[in-house]
C-alpha cells in the first residue's frame, strides 16, 4: 500500500533545500474574537507567496528522479502555480515554458519572470484560461515536455501535504480543526490525506468561493462536474471543475463540512486582516479566515489552524476590494434618482442626508428632460442603519428612486 504520510514527509524534507517551513502563528486577535486557540499557517509567506511552490517542486523532483533526461516542463497558469513552477525550474536547472492568458496582469507576468529567470519562457496566448490550457497541452505533445498540473496530479498533492507535516511539527500536537480553502482541491487533498492518517481525531472544514463551488458540486453529484459559470474574483480558487485525483481523495467529505464564502464578504475579511493585523492576503488566501464567523459555535475552546494559502495581492485592486466590502456591509449604495427639474430640488435632496452620509458619485444620466432628470448617485455612510430613513424621506418627498447596488448588469454598465 502506498504510504501517503511517508511520501509527504519525504516531500517536506526535499523542500528544505529551498526554504524553511512557513510560520505557524497564533493569532491573538482572532483567538480573542472567537474564544478559541486560532493559528494561521502562513503560506502567504512562502517564497512565491503561496503554497503552490510545494507541489511544483515535488512533482519536478519525482519526475527528474525517474527520468533524469526530462528537462522540459510546461504549465498553464495565470497566477500562483506559474510562479511556483518558475521557481522550481530555476532550482533544478531545467527549462520551463509557462503559458499564460493574454489578459494576465503585467505584475504577475513580471513576478513569474523574476522567479524563473533565464530558465523559463512565458507564452501569452488565449483570452480565456481554457484556450491557454489547450495550447500548453498541445505544446507538450509536440515537444515531449512534461505537463505540471496545478492540482490534479498525485505528486503535486504529495507536495501540498507538506503543509500538514509542518503543522504537526510546529504545533507539537494534533489540532482539533483545520480550515482549508478549496479551488481545484490540491491543498485540501494533501493536508487531509496526511492528517487523516497521522491525526485521525482532527476534523476539517472546507471553504469555497460562492462563485466557484466545485467541491460542493462534486460531492452532490458523486463526481467532478463542470460549473456552468465561475466568478473569477477569487482567482486563486475560482476553478470550474474539481480534479479527478483530488475528488478521489476528498469524496469522503460530507457536504455539511463545506462552506461557501460570498466574494464581497471575502473583501471585508481581507481589509480586516490588512487593517488590524497588517497581513496581506489575496482573496483565496482569506477564505479560511472568512468562514470563522460561520463556524463560531463549533470552534469555541478548540485549537484551530487556518491555512492562509496566498498573499499575491495586486494593490491596484484595493479600491475594488474596499468598494465590494462597503457594499456587503451595507455602507455604500448606488441608486438612480428621478430628480425634479425645478429650483431648489437638489438642495431639498441634500437636506435629507445625515451628517454621516457622503456623496461618492453624482452624475446626470439624462440632461434633456423637461420635468425630470435621472441622476446616478452613490452614497457612503458610517452605519447601514442610516439608509432606511434616507429612503423613507425621499419617498415622502416624492423623489422616485431605484436602488441598483445589487443589480449586477446595471451596476457594471453605470458604475
Amino acid at each position: 500500500m502506498h504510504d501517503f504520510a511517508q511520501a509527504a514527509r519525504l516531500a517536506t524534507a526535499a523542500l528544505r533545500d529551498l526554504f524553511d517551513p512557513t510560520p505557524l502563528q497564533r493569532n491573538d486577535y482572532l483567538s480573542d474574537r472567537f474564544g478559541a486557540d486560532i493559528w494561521l499557517k502562513r503560506e502567504d509567506l512562502a517564497p512565491v507567496r503561496s503554497y503552490k511552490i510545494r507541489g511544483a517542486v515535488n512533482a519536478m523532483r519525482k519526475v527528474r528522479a525517474t527520468n533524469p533526461e526530462q528537462e522540459q516542463f510546461v504549465c498553464a497558469s495565470a497566477g500562483n502555480h506559474a510562479q511556483g513552477v518558475a521557481y522550481a525550474c530555476k532550482h533544478y536547472g531545467v527549462r520551463g515554458t509557462i503559458f499564460m492568458p493574454v489578459t494576465t496582469p503585467q505584475q504577475k507576468i513580471e513576478k513569474t519572470r523574476v522567479f524563473g529567470g533565464d530558465s523559463v519562457e512565458i507564452v501569452l496566448t488565449g483570452d480565456y484560461f481554457d484556450q491557454t490550457l489547450a495550447a500548453a497541452q498541445s505544446f507538450c505533445t509536440e515537444k515531449g515536455a512534461h505537463f505540471l498540473s496545478p492540482f490534479d496530479d498525485p505528486d503535486v498533492i504529495e507536495g501540498q501535504a507538506s503543509v500538514a507535516v509542518e503543522i504537526m511539527e510546529q504545533l507539537g500536537r494534533a489540532p482539533d480543526l483545520v480550515v482549508l480553502p478549496v479551488g481545484g482541491g490540491g491543498l485540501a487533498s494533501g493536508v487531509t490525506g496526511y492528517l487523516r492518517q497521522e491525526a485521525p481525531e482532527t476534523r476539517f472544514c472546507f471553504v469555497e468561493p460562492l462563485g466557484g463551488a466545485s467541491l460542493t458540486a462534486a460531492l452532490t453529484a458523486g463526481g467532478p462536474v463542470t460549473l456552468a459559470e465561475v466568478n473569477s474574483f477569487v482567482d486563486g480558487a475560482a476553478v470550474a471543475r474539481l480534479g479527478a485525483c483530488t475528488y478521489e481523495m476528498l469524496k469522503w467529505a460530507e457536504p455539511s463540512q463545506v462552506y461557501l464564502a460570498p466574494e464581497d464578504r471575502i473583501c471585508v475579511t481581507m481589509l480586516d486582516m490588512l487593517n488590524v493585523e497588517g497581513i496581506v492576503l489575496e482573496p483565496a488566501g482569506a477564505l479560511s479566515v472568512d468562514v470563522l464567523p460561520s463556524i463560531a459555535d463549533q470552534i469555541a475552546g478548540k485549537t484551530v489552524v487556518c491555512v492562509t494559502s496566498g498573499g499575491n495581492f495586486d494593490f491596484e485592486r484595493l479600491p475594488e476590494v474596499k468598494e465590494r466590502a462597503q457594499q456587503f456591509l451595507g455602507l455604500k449604495k448606488y441608486f438612480i434618482l428621478r430628480m425634479p427639474q425645478r429650483p431648489g430640488a437638489l438642495k431639498e435632496f441634500l437636506m435629507m442626508l445625515s451628517p454621516d452620509d457622503d456623496i461618492a458619485r453624482f452624475e446626470y444620466l439624462k440632461k434633456s428632460a423637461r420635468n425630470f432628470g435621472s441622476v446616478l448617485i452613490g452614497i457612503e455612510t458610517t452605519r447601514a442603519e442610516n439608509f432606511p430613513p434616507l429612503f423613507a424621506a425621499m419617498t415622502k418627498a416624492g423623489f422616485a428612486y431605484r436602488d441598483i447596488t445589487a443589480d449586477e448588469a446595471l451596476a457594471a454598465f453605470l458604475i
